[in-house]
């Protein structure tokens, strides 16, 4: 089905640090390709050639302390670009593109966790997504102490996952407040359940999408 004037499917998954975003991705990923449907999959930030080069920015340990607005301003750039090699391309191919990340990130990490507010993250997002978002966004509820229990046992985490439960609290209540927000568009997945239930549930709700 055709939306936004483009010919794909785009959509996105949210969720704070160990929510199993990852995993499951691939696995929708996976299962959509086995229905014959050609998948796009892809993360934020990064997502292609030059926005990765900007993640390693984002990314590294040296940019601890880095000021909210730069950062905030990072994470569009690179979003900008993304849109540009990668996600634009496929949809007007008409590829269904899988992002583990969007816009939504930046509304509750550095729009509300940050402390930026709501009003200048959304304008800083129009302007780097000209207007594109995602047709369904999978968002993975699920208690932050939890999740960082689930990255603590991975060993190697990055400096954002290193930031307070305070913190990630605010994230969890960020999204919380979105998808409650925007029922149409976010939808909520329980990111407790066994990793064979969620991707039941997950299909489930992509298939439905894509079908109406």
């Amino acid at each position: 089905m055709e939306t936004q004037g483009l010919k794909g499917w785009f959509i996105s998954l949210e969720g704070g640090e160990g929510t199993g975003k990852s995993t499951q991705i691939a696995v929708l990923a996976e299962a959509l390709s086995a229905q014959g449907l050609s998948v796009v999959v892809t993360r934020e930030p990064g997502g292609s050639p030059k926005a990765d080069l900007i993640r390693s920015l984002i990314l590294d340990d040296r940019m601890v302390g880095l000021n909210s607005m730069a950062e905030l301003m990072l994470y569009e750039a690179s979003r900008a670009q993304h849109i540009a090699e990668t996600i634009r391309p496929a949809l007007e191919s008409g590829k269904i593109v899988l992002c583990d990340r969007f816009a939504d990130s930046s509304i509750v990490y550095q729009g509300g966790a940050r402390g930026l507010g709501l009003k200048l993250v959304d304008e800083a997002n129009r302007i780097a997504t000209q207007g594109l978002e995602p047709d369904l966004t999978l968002f993975f509820d699920l208690d932050p102490l939890v999740g960082l229990e689930r990255i603590g046992s991975r060993g190697v985490i990055d400096h954002m996952e290193r930031e307070r439960l305070e913190f990630h609290t605010m994230v969890y209540e960020g999204y919380k407040r979105l998808a409650q927000e925007n029922l149409v568009r976010i939808k909520s997945i329980d990111a407790s359940k066994t990793r064979e239930e969620i991707s039941e549930d997950i299909l489930k709700i992509v298939l439905k999408k894509i079908k109406d």
